[in-house]
């Protein structure tokens, strides 16, 4: 493994950090996050047009940068950095994998050049807030976390013969390509300004169940949030939650027998979509894990240069051993944070360098390392903020102040794709450490004395140790 990064992974560093020190400081953010949209929408074209952003882990043969997830997670750690609302987490971590590796060779020309363009962006909505659970971070991703057969989550259904021959708009191709989507999502990202879904949702009922990727066209402009029916998709429903976070929008979907075309061709391989869920989830992992590391550095920074100037007792505060001492433990989190945020990346990757044509997954990753890394990653971001908040004193506690940003930045990734105890737990089931027959009384796949599962979370002390 070559650690040392190139020289185009360091220009787009540069560049990407100059352009969001100018246009994206405190002040930017908080009037960005207000907006409908809840992002700049100047800046995110203006990133899409000069750096290819959301195109960067994207072959060159759709449109893409032809990069791979290492440079897609140094962009997302510029982004943190400067706790950057944009829709590039939704899609070009989570959205763009999935129709990169299931679609078509028709459904990738038809989308992938214009999110890699960022003509239009796309969002991957999960029914129960079960995200975490169906990129396999926080345990496996072959159960009915989609509906399951029972009411709830987002069942799909065929749709009748009538309203296949109906034509759309989309090159002729029959509307919805031949399904219907019946249910609700909430806590998807970029939900209500996405023109692009992918809805994992559950098919064949109780007998024939499985659970399978849709894509349904949103909208057809970009950019305005909406409460209430879209104009063109009938049934579809989208409405900007309120989240702790607001760099980070929200939406619930609800849809009422909404058309929708399957992703992939024939009639969908669940194993094929399981794998490619965690797949991407590894990718997501380490991008957001990347994120965090360039928000904790940020934070961590702004908290040194303030300890600097603040004097109490006649001398900067920041000369005081005490608080040295805590500074420095926050830079050793962080420092292995961002080695276990890139290490994730690397071997996302497949521990190679990204081929500008390739046209699937470059490789399989190390097992739980996207858990993994994402968990050191969210601890130390947790700490950074909360010490951010206490260094600065009384002014840190002001809502308005920035130590905020990152703050809440912390708490509610966590809430995303964690709990940090489960994604640990996660990370030691798929590496092995608890092999058949090592476990607690019970044995392999009995319960244990508490009554929980092999594996479950309650073990989750001895991998934290």
């Amino acid at each position: 493994m070559d650690a040392a990064f190139t020289e185009e992974q360091h220009e787009i560093r540069r560049t990407l950090r100059e352009l969001l020190l100018k246009r994206c400081g405190p002040d930017e953010v908080k009037a960005a996050v207000r907006t409908p949209a809840g992002y700049d929408t100047q800046l995110w074209q203006q990133l899409a047009g000069r750096l290819g952003l959301p195109g960067l882990a994207l072959p060159t043969a759709y449109g893409g940068v032809g990069c791979g997830p290492t440079e897609l997670a140094l962009a997302c750690e510029e982004t943190g950095r400067a706790v950057l609302p944009s829709p590039l987490m939704a899609t070009a971590a989570l959205a763009a994998p999935l129709i990169l590796a299931l679609g078509s060779e028709r459904q990738r020309t038809a989308w992938l050049p214009a999110l890699a363009a960022g003509q239009l962006t796309a969002t991957l909505a999960v029914p129960g807030g079960r995200l975490a659970t169906a990129l396999a971070l926080t345990g496996p991703n072959d159960g009915g976390w989609a509906g399951g057969g029972r009411a709830g989550g987002i069942q799909a259904r065929r749709a009748p013969q009538e309203c296949e021959a109906v034509p759309s708009k989309n090159g002729g191709r029959p509307a919805g390509g031949g399904w219907r989507l019946y249910g609700e999502a909430g806590q998807v990202l970029n939900g209500h300004t996405a023109e692009v879904l992918v809805v994992a949702a559950h098919t064949g009922g109780f007998a024939h169940s499985r659970t399978l990727l849709f894509l349904v066209r949103a909208a057809a402009g970009g950019g305005d949030a909406r409460s209430g029916t879209e104009p063109g998709v009938p049934g579809l429903l989208r409405t900007r939650q309120t989240a702790l976070d607001e760099t980070r929008p929200q939406a619930r979907l609800e849809l009422r027998d909404v058309p929708a075309e399957l992703l992939g061709e024939g009639d969908g391989d669940e194993a094929a979509v399981a794998g490619a869920l965690a797949a991407t989830g590894v990718t997501a992992a380490a991008a957001l894990a990347a994120e965090a590391v360039g928000a904790a550095d940020s934070a961590l920074a702004r908290t040194v240069a303030h300890v600097q100037q603040r004097e109490q007792f006649g001398r900067p505060i920041g000369s005081f051993q005490a608080v040295q001492h805590r500074l420095a433990d926050l830079y050793v989190r962080l420092q292995a944070a961002r080695s276990a945020a890139y290490y994730a990346a690397w071997s996302a990757g497949g521990g190679l360098s990204a081929p500008g044509g390739a046209a699937g997954p470059y490789g399989a990753a190390e097992p739980g390392v996207g858990a993994l890394a994402l968990a050191q990653a969210l601890e130390s971001l947790r700490a950074v903020a909360a010490e951010a908040v206490q260094l600065h004193g009384g002014i840190g506690f002001t809502w308005e102040h920035e130590a905020h940003l990152y703050f809440k930045r912390a708490a509610c990734d966590e809430l995303l794709l964690g709990p940090v105890h489960r994604l640990r737990a996660r990370a030691a089931e798929e590496a092995g450490l608890f092999p058949d027959g090592a476990e607690e009384p019970g044995g392999a796949g009995e319960p244990g004395r508490s009554g929980e599962p092999a594996g479950a979370p309650g073990r989750t002390a001895a991998v934290e140790v």
